[in-house]
């Protein structure tokens, strides 16, 4: 044996790692590498857009609901403290200033006969369907 030479493989052969690793390879991305990265965002990007559309919908129901919920305080509101409401079931719309919401509002007997339920339900069509919010109050009629 010779003094100078480990009998033993060095650590770096046996890790696997030779001297040589890296030298003669050019920096950059095979053909087969920026394959993969193409089918993979082709696969990925019609989940996401299909998410940013369905988050965008959701989004905008949730912006007519909480109108429609506005709309319906203030017409409650409004009937309560002119005491239309003492004339019964009505309906109408929201005016032209917000187009495509219609309210109407039906007058019962609660388990009291002394007091009325009044319920107010806005609604409006969206992605082809009835949509609606429904506000309930109690009331006294006059005279009670």
């Amino acid at each position: 044996m010779h003094p100078d030479k480990p009998t033993t493989r060095s650590s770096r052969h046996w890790l696997g790692v030779s001297r040589s690793c890296g030298r003669g390879r050019r920096g950059g991305f095979t053909f087969i590498e920026l394959l993969v990265t193409v089918v993979l965002i082709g696969a990925i990007m019609p989940v996401a857009m299909r998410s940013i559309g369905l988050c965008t919908r959701l989004a905008g129901e949730s912006r007519r609901q909480m109108e429609a919920a506005s709309l319906g305080k203030a017409k409650l509101t409004e009937l309560i403290v002119t005491g239309e409401w003492q004339d019964g079931n009505q309906r109408g719309q929201f005016e032209k200033d917000w187009p495509g919401y219609e309210w109407s509002m039906t007058v019962t007997n609660w388990t009291d006969a002394s007091v009325r339920q009044l319920e107010l339900t806005v609604s409006w069509r969206s992605v082809g369907r009835q949509r609606g919010v429904t506000l309930s109050t109690l009331m006294y009629p006059e005279g009670s």
